[in-house]
C-alpha cells in the first residue's frame, strides 16, 4: 500500500514527488492481501468521554506494485461489511442495521485507488475512491512502508500502515442521539487504520 497509484483504466494524474529508493524496483508484482496477517480498524468517539475501537474480520485486497514509479501502481479492497466487530455483539448487531451500514443492502465497503504520492523515505499518500452505502467520495491515507521479507514458508511479503479520517456523516452514516449533559452518542469523525501485509502472486 506504500506504493499503491492509479487504477489501471485510468491515465496517471499523479507523479512521484520524491526521490525513490531503487532498492523497491525489486518488489514491481501483483500481491494479494494476506487476512490472517492484517487489519482494518476504525475508532469512533463514544458518549463524548471515550474511544470504541473496532475492525472487520473478512476482507480481500490485491495490489499492483510499480517499485520504480509509485504513480504507476494500482490497489483494490473489498470488506464484508457483516464481519465488522467492536467486540460488544449487541453493538454489532446496531451497526448492521439500517441506523448504521444496512448490511443486508450494501453488503460490502470497497476503495479503489486513483492517485498516489511518494513524500520521500518510506512515507506514501494515496487517494482512492471509498464506497460505503452506495456513497462514493474521495478519501486520502498516509501510509508508512514497513518494509518486505521471505516468510518461512517462502512466500514473498510486503508490509505498510496506514492511517485517515472521515466524516461518517459524508457517507449518509448520520445517525445519532443526544447527550442530557449536550454533544451526541456517536462522533462524526472516525479515524481509519489499516495494518497491511500482502505476498507476491507467482506465475
Amino acid at each position: 500500500m506504500g506504493i499503491f497509484g492509479r487504477r489501471n483504466d485510468q491515465t496517471a494524474t499523479a507523479t512521484t514527488t520524491a526521490p525513490v529508493n531503487p532498492d523497491l524496483a525489486a518488489l514491481t508484482g501483483e500481491y494479494t492481501i494476506d487476512p490472517a496477517h492484517s487489519t482494518i480498524g476504525f475508532v469512533a468517539r463514544h458518549a463524548m468521554v471515550t474511544n470504541v475501537k473496532g475492525g472487520f474480520q473478512e476482507f480481500t485486497g490485491t495490489l499492483r506494485l510499480d517499485g520504480s514509479d509509485p504513480s504507476r501502481s494500482t490497489a483494490t479492497i473489498d470488506v464484508v461489511m457483516d464481519s465488522i466487530d467492536t467486540g460488544n455483539a449487541d453493538r454489532d448487531g446496531h451497526l448492521r442495521t439500517a441506523d448504521f451500514f444496512r448490511t443486508e443492502e450494501f453488503p460490502a465497503m470497497t476503495f479503489r485507488s486513483t492517485r498516489a504520492e511518494a513524500l520521500g523515505g518510506d512515507d506514501y499518500r494515496i487517494t482512492g475512491d471509498l464506497t460505503i452505502l452506495g456513497t462514493t467520495r474521495p478519501l486520502t491515507i498516509d501510509l508508512e512502508f514497513n518494509g518486505a521479507a521471505t516468510d518461512p514458508f517462502g512466500n514473498e511479503r510486503v508490509g505498510f500502515e496506514g492511517k485517515a479520517e472521515i466524516l461518517r456523516s459524508e457517507w449518509g452514516l448520520t445517525w445519532n442521539a443526544a447527550l442530557e449533559t449536550g454533544g451526541v452518542l456517536v462522533s462524526d469523525r472516525i479515524r481509519l487504520s489499516l495494518d497491511i501485509s500482502a505476498i507476491r502472486k507467482t506465475a
